[in-house]
């Protein structure tokens, strides 16, 4: 496969101001990267047409591909489309499978499209349209000078699958990405970066420069990626080396690939026919949030209950008042019965609680700000955990999920393999 330059130019006041995130580039140079591709550059501008018209001049001159985001709406700041083509020389023409897509999206959404509805149905007279399912602008496809141009629309729920299902194939028909992943990625969870580089470097050591290894630390979870860029080692040799690195690891490894924690939570409570419920404090909902992501988690998901106060913590999980009067809110007993209270109310296998101080406010001496109990409960026994998080509210509350999450995990596939935490009540584990 040649070696090929992508740019990515995403565009939009939004991004500049900091009223958007570029999760654009998140996503797009990661699907890249699995095949092969690193983004070259990648440009942030705002909405005037000069500016699109000077940076798309620049990126066309000295790139292959060029990807661009946003712009392609129907409002007056949607200059993209328009300014592009000028620079391309190409003629914008009415699409009028474009025209009756849009009008039939409006209908079902009882809505009356309004005229200038109508410019994002003007494509180039030498391209393609690339349709959009879920909204009214299609993405563009032009190829002329030997390169490529896509143009996506910025909402992520339409860019997103538009790369996936369409830019991605078209471009590896091209020659221009692998067929497959570029990399075996083993997924790893608590065990930090250097460490995971030290368990794992006696494995590297016998391949020399014909192995490429990457990691990457992201919030939970560890990864190492292996490739062979030369080409020197087949992907059949790959697996073995990630399989390899995964059985060193024991329960530290999470998978191969990008399954996120509750994905594989999911997945091996549905292979063991278990439930699952949930009893949240100082995360709000974010635990049930990971698992109702997942589609298909009626299958394993009971419930979940956000139960901030001591009164509902009393009469929807049946939390003794005098525990709490005796223990408090944030404590191992706490936990335990919520997670317990949340097993019997819901009939699940096993429960998870989760309370503890996120901050920036209040805290006590014995648990300062930050502090984070978590309970499990499993057909077998119950344990809770103390934890502390120091850090802004946000990172606190996700830490507490993650750490909940990999808790699960294990213990899920200790169940699986017949060698489970030995019973216990009311334990903390440190």
């Amino acid at each position: 496969m040649r070696v090929v330059r992508f740019e990515l130019l995403t565009l939009g006041d939004e991004l500049l101001l900091g009223l958007t995130a570029n999760g654009h580039l998140t996503f797009i140079g990661a699907q890249l990267g699995r095949r092969g591709v690193m983004l070259a550059r990648n440009v942030t501008i705002t909405d005037e047409a000069d500016a699109i018209a000077a940076q798309f001049s620049e990126s066309w001159a000295r790139s292959d591909v060029v990807i661009t985001t946003g712009g392609l709406g129907p409002t007056c700041d949607d200059r993209t489309r328009e300014a592009v083509a000028a620079v391309l020389g190409q003629k914008l023409v009415r699409n009028e499978s474009t025209v009756q897509h849009m009008l039939e999206r409006f209908a079902r959404l009882g809505r009356k499209m309004t005229d200038n509805n109508l410019k994002q149905a003007d494509c180039f007279e030498r391209g393609e349209v690339l349709p959009n399912a879920n909204g009214t602008a299609p993405g563009l496809w032009v190829e002329q000078d030997g390169k490529i141009l896509v143009m996506l629309p910025g909402p992520p729920n339409e860019l997103q699958p538009m790369f996936t299902d369409q830019v991605i194939p078209r471009l590896a028909q091209r020659g221009l990405l692998t067929a497959r992943e570029a990399y075996v990625q083993v997924r790893t969870s608590g065990v930090g970066e250097s460490a995971l580089e030290t368990r794992l470097q006696p494995v590297f050591d016998r391949f020399g420069d014909a192995l490429s290894i990457a990691f990457c630390a992201h919030a939970g979870h560890v990864d190492c990626r292996v490739s062979s860029p030369s080409g020197r080692l087949s992907d059949e040799a790959l697996q073995g080396i990630a399989a390899e690195c995964a059985g060193m690891l024991g329960e530290d490894f999470v998978c191969y690939g990008h399954d996120s924690l509750s994905k594989v939570c999911a997945d091996l409570l549905r292979g063991q026919e278990k439930t699952l419920a949930l009893a949240e404090t100082a995360t709000g909902g974010l635990l049930a949030n990971a698992f109702t992501d997942i589609s298909g988690a009626s299958k394993f998901f009971a419930g979940g209950c956000v139960c901030y106060s001591n009164e509902s913590k009393m009469q929807l999980l049946d939390v003794p008042e005098c525990l709490l009067a005796q223990h408090g809110a944030v404590s191992a007993e706490n936990a335990v019965a919520m997670a317990t209270g949340a097993a019997e109310k819901l009939g699940a296998d096993y429960a998870m609680a989760i309370t503890g101080f996120a901050g920036p406010c209040g805290g006590t001496k014995e648990n300062p700000v930050g502090t984070i109990y978590i309970a499990l409960h499993a057909p077998h026994g119950m344990w809770s955990k103390k934890l502390n998080y120091p850090g802004p509210r946000q990172t606190v509350k996700q830490r507490a999920v993650n750490a909940a999450l990999d808790w699960l995990r294990r213990e899920l596939v200790r169940a699986a393999n017949g060698t489970s935490l030995p019973a216990g009540r009311h334990g903390v584990m440190q």
